[in-house]
């Protein structure tokens, strides 16, 4: 467990970590282990804000944890509470007060809120201490909750958490929400860029990309790990590379809509159009910024690449003319496949996160498939379309991957 001095000297740090997180769900769960990690909390949750509810997003849990397999991850389910005094995360979002309870069992008979055991009875645990932090902006304003469980002592075993604690934790909310509100304005400038492409493609949606881009996460982090990739490589990663999938479909805002929008299969001169959203959504990050731009560059050219390189687009290609380049151009002009792992990870990855939601989700040409049939189909493409390897992963992650279309369901 940390020192006060620790802590103090760790503020700073921390608050230039949590601020180089651009990625909105990838930095409520960097602001979770962080605060655990100050307080030294078994356990803990985070909820955003969303009009009068209160979105319960991640949650976290060493205890829980212990009892899986090395490799895998709780999975949790996602709701919604309103935003009132019934519930401790609820009336620290109304009230804007903390709540530091030494036993959650035991709260006083006046007070409104109370602690529900369905969580503890489900799961075989047991909640003590709770400290409930409403993370505001400077102005007051309440972006979400986030709650520490059980703190700890030297020997491992669950006290309440000190007003020391709850100071230090305060001080680590306010930075926590300085990074909250950035990222949320990044992301809300994302999901402006894909609901540009949904005026002109009606599957382009939030929840889809929202899905494609968690889906691609946990499959690269079960890669990098296997690759032994080293960890701080592997988060700053993860951080780009889920706002790249989000875009992975941004170029078809420069296809017509005749195309777009046709009710029913493309026709062969139609399709070859449509190949060419790949090309534009690479050109739209062409000039390079950061290393985000080249990775939604990757995504957006490669992640219609076929594994096997025989049936995949658009191949090696000049992405300022989309030309096939000259050293890779095919007697009949076209250009030459990319195959293997010369498509980019980023890429391989995402073609499989993209096919998989749509198979799962309506399309104009066709009703949902049942999940029998996707995962048949998924595993029947591995080594043709996809990526051994990365198919492998998917099979594993299958638990977590069902718990992320519920969390980015449909509207």
């Amino acid at each position: 467990m940390l020192t006060t001095q620790e802590k103090l000297d760790s503020l700073t740090t921390l608050g230039i970590e949590l601020n180089s997180v651009q990625d909105l769900d990838i930095l409520m769960e960097k602001i979770l282990s962080e605060a655990r990690r100050f307080v030294d909390a078994d356990a803990g949750s985070i909820y955003i804000k969303d009009g009068e509810k209160l979105h319960f997003s991640y949650t976290q849990n060493d205890t829980l944890q212990k009892r899986l397999k090395k490799g895998e991850k709780l999975v949790y389910s996602t709701f919604t509470i309103p935003i009132d005094e019934k519930s401790m995360a609820g009336y620290a979002a109304l009230t804007g007060n903390t709540l530091n309870l030494p036993d959650v069992y035991n709260i006083e008979a006046d007070k409104p809120y109370r602690f529900s055991k369905q969580f503890d009875d489900a799961s075989h645990y047991t909640t003590r201490s709770a400290l409930t932090i409403p993370l505001k902006t400077m102005a007051g304003d309440v972006l979400g909750v986030l709650q520490v469980i059980n703190a700890r002592d030297e020997k491992r075993e669950f006290i309440p958490f000190s007003l020391e604690s709850q100071k230090a934790m305060t001080h680590f909310a306010s930075m926590a929400s300085v990074a909250l509100k950035r990222a949320r304005m990044t992301r809300a400038m994302i999901l402006r860029m894909i609901k540009m492409a949904e005026m002109r493609d009606p599957k382009e949606t939030g929840a889809h990309v929202n899905r494609v881009g968690s889906y691609a996460v946990e499959i690269y982090e079960k890669w990098a790990e296997k690759h032994n990739i080293p960890h701080d490589e592997i988060e700053k990663n993860r951080d780009i590379f889920r706002m790249a999938a989000m875009l992975h479909d941004v170029g078809k805002i420069a296809i017509s809509d005749v195309i777009l929008k046709k009710p029913g299969r493309f026709e062969t001169d139609e399709y070859e159009i449509m190949k060419q959203h790949t090309v534009y959504g690479a050109q739209l990050f062409l000039e390079r910024e950061s290393e985000f731009d080249d990775a939604a560059k990757e995504v957006a050219l490669t992640h219609h690449e076929w594994w096997n390189g025989k049936g995949g687009y658009p191949g090696r290609v000049d992405i300022k003319t989309g030309e096939p380049l000259a050293q890779y151009r095919q007697v009949d002009g076209k250009a030459g496949s990319m195959a293997g792992e010369d498509i980019p990870i980023f890429g391989r990855i995402t073609a499989l996160a993209d096919v998989y939601d749509a198979l799962c989700s309506v399309r104009a040409y066709k009703e949902a498939w049942t999940e029998d049939k996707v995962l048949s189909t998924i595993e029947e493409s591995s080594g043709t379309q996809f990526d051994p390897e990365l198919v492998e992963i998917f099979f594993e992650s299958l638990d977590i991957i069902r718990s992320i279309q519920h969390r980015f369901p449909d509207d």
